[in-house]
């Protein structure tokens, strides 16, 4: 019997990709025996019992999670187990979920999704879900080490295809080593494996509201096919990968009081220093709080006209931003900012919109009101030129 170690013995990116289906069986049992996730779980949905009787609250727990993931012996069956509770989220936290630019993509194609960042886990998981609902296959999404604080979290993100982009590697050398390991690995993914990759167009949300690619990505990307072909050209590399830009727009941000706490704290005292797991409770706030209106597009392939990284980057900006749906939302917080009169667009705002805002504004602290309204009228004024 072939076990994991073998093959991580045999893999060159076994440390870096997505778990196999021939892997998932033990993963499973090792989340179902592990203590951590299990006083997790038993912390959030039996928190007096976990106070006064850990052991026993442990045992429940690992039987829940037993209990969920019978019968799964692949990482379709352990998405198709996710896929359940993403169409309850869905109906329980937003009003409408419209996906655009789909149908002019090939089904059986691999492409490189390049999306604007807004929330860790769910812009790639609209992506996924999209794509789950038009019956196609779903992606491998690229996330930062840093999020992977625990093993059960690494785990269970390499179930849901995930792979490890290196943020912690230290010195030029070592930083150098991984990001060809990554870049090697993405292309393998689409040109050997014919999969598709999420990832987003720079590291960390855009928590001002301002979306931008990183050239630096762009080159990462094309560092294996010009290491193997020296005279490749950037466009040529990129055209390779099949990058199609996504943009998402949520009509409200579930973490946003969140971000312009923390937009505030740079701007006042020169930085920001998070929480322990700050990262995983933004997960779960951005999962279970409302969102209302969510707007998926996806843009059209990148072709070889390109010749610096740069170029690229302008060219997913420009899809990103043209992609990019302006809800009431927007509109209100722009208004509300009173700075840009001209730039409004108040024509498909009712009532019952206005209200809503106004709700969501009230319970916004007084000092955080402008980092807050930044968040959602900085698009409108980027799509329009303003930035």
């Amino acid at each position: 019997m072939t076990t994991m170690q073998d093959q991580h013995d045999n893999d060159p990116w076994a440390e870096i990709r997505p778990y196999h289906d021939d892997e998932v069986p033990e993963v499973l049992e090792r989340l179902a025996r592990d203590p951590e996730l299990l006083d997790a779980l038993t912390r959030f949905r039996l928190p007096r019992l976990a106070r006064w009787m850990p052991r026993l609250s442990r045992a429940i727990a690992s039987a829940a999670v037993r209990r969920e993931v019978r019968g799964v012996t692949s990482i379709r069956g352990f998405q198709d187990r996710i896929a359940s509770y993403m169409q309850r989220m869905i109906r329980n936290s937003t009003t409408d979920f419209r996906v655009d630019g789909l149908e002019r993509l090939e089904p059986d194609t691999a492409y490189l999704f390049i999306g604007n960042h807004r929330d860790i886990s769910l812009d790639p998981a609209f992506v996924n879900y999209a794509l789950y609902l038009a019956d196609r296959n779903t992606v491998r999404i690229a996330i930062g080490d840093n999020l992977l604080q625990k093993p059960y979290v690494t785990d269970l993100m390499r179930l849901n295809k995930s792979f490890i982009v290196p943020r912690s590697a230290r010195g030029k050398r070592a930083m150098l080593a991984a990001y060809q390991k990554l870049s090697a690995y993405i292309r393998h993914s689409i040109t050997g494996d014919n999969h598709s990759i999420w990832m987003a167009q720079r590291e960390g949300r855009a928590k001002d509201g301002i979306d931008g690619t990183d050239p630096a990505i762009v080159k990462m990307l094309s560092m294996a096919r010009r290491s193997e072909d020296r005279d490749a050209g950037i466009g040529e590399a990129i055209a390779e990968l099949r990058v199609v830009p996504v943009s998402i727009s949520y009509e409200y941000d579930p973490c946003d009081v969140q971000k312009a706490r923390e937009l505030h704290a740079v701007h006042t005292s020169g930085g920001y220093d998070k929480s322990e797991f700050e990262d995983i409770r933004s997960i779960v706030a951005g999962i279970t709080g409302q969102k209302g209106r969510v707007h998926l597009r996806f843009g059209t392939p990148l072709s070889a006209d390109f010749d610096s990284p740069e170029a690229v980057a302008a060219e997913i900006d420009r899809q990103v931003l043209g992609g990019y749906h302006l809800f009431p939302s927007h509109y209100l917080a722009l208004e509300a900012l009173g700075d840009a009169p001209e730039l409004l667009d108040l024509s498909e705002v009712t009532d019952a919109d206005r209200a809503r805002f106004q709700a969501r504004l009230a319970e916004v602290p007084a000092e955080l009101r402008d980092w807050w309204l930044a968040q959602y009228a900085n698009p409108v004024r980027h799509v329009r030129g303003r930035i």
